[in-house]
């Protein structure tokens, strides 16, 4: 799903081609520090994300304030993922990202990318704010190495695929500054509250990369 404004690119990378989908917004002022997101889905990729394709959505909400996004679809589709393999696309549209200018990086994952996004910002500095939505656990162990990066995460309490203990439990083992929220009726894909995870993520982002 294409919105206006987004621009679907190929990436090179060391280990091919990383599809993503463009939502710049115009130059900043003199002296402003530019902002960008990358996000992630799950382990069947795609650019559109979860929630009924809330990431064009959250791609123009961004923009509208600033905030270019970079959505990437997985050179890998496979279950269970290869977060190794995940975490080098990230870094790859985090990369071309700042080469675009771009200086304070946040990164969003659903489900499997939610462990991508944690280990992805462990291993690169420039990232500085870090979302998941319904994540699975296995491949995020390194999420107490995220501090002093914001980390948020959100979970559904209806989800039967992950359920709600992934997040509790990586909310337990990382450090300050953090939160969780659980969402009441929502499943794993989070359609059920999407505009509630919409504005989460959003004003997430702002107060954490504005």
């Amino acid at each position: 799903m294409m919105e206006i404004g987004d621009q679907e690119i190929e990436i090179a990378s060391e280990r091919g081609g990383v599809r993503s989908a463009l939502h710049s917004v115009d130059g900043p002022p003199s002296g402003s520090i530019l902002a960008g997101v990358v996000m992630v889905g799950g382990g069947d990729g795609g650019l559109d994300g979860p929630a009924e394709s809330l990431y064009p959505t959250l791609g123009n909400d961004l923009a509208g304030v600033g905030i270019a996004t970079l959505r990437v679809d997985f050179r890998v589709h496979q279950f269970p993922g290869d977060v190794e393999e995940g975490v080098a696309d990230v870094l790859t549209g985090v990369r071309y990202l700042i080469e675009q200018g771009v200086e304070r990086l946040g990164v969003l994952g659903h489900s499997f990318g939610g462990a991508v996004v944690i280990e992805s910002a462990a291993e690169e500095p420039a990232i500085r704010s870090v979302v998941t939505l319904a994540t699975q656990t296995a491949g995020a162990q390194r999420v107490a190495e995220l501090a002093p990066v914001p980390l948020l995460l959100v979970h559904g309490l209806d989800d039967v695929r992950l359920t709600p203990d992934c997040s509790r439990m990586l909310y337990r083992l990382a450090g300050e500054p953090k939160r969780l929220e659980l969402l009441d009726g929502a499943t794993h894909s989070l359609r059920q509250r999407r505009e509630d995870v919409r504005e989460l993520v959003r004003r997430w982002f702002v107060e954490t990369l504005g």
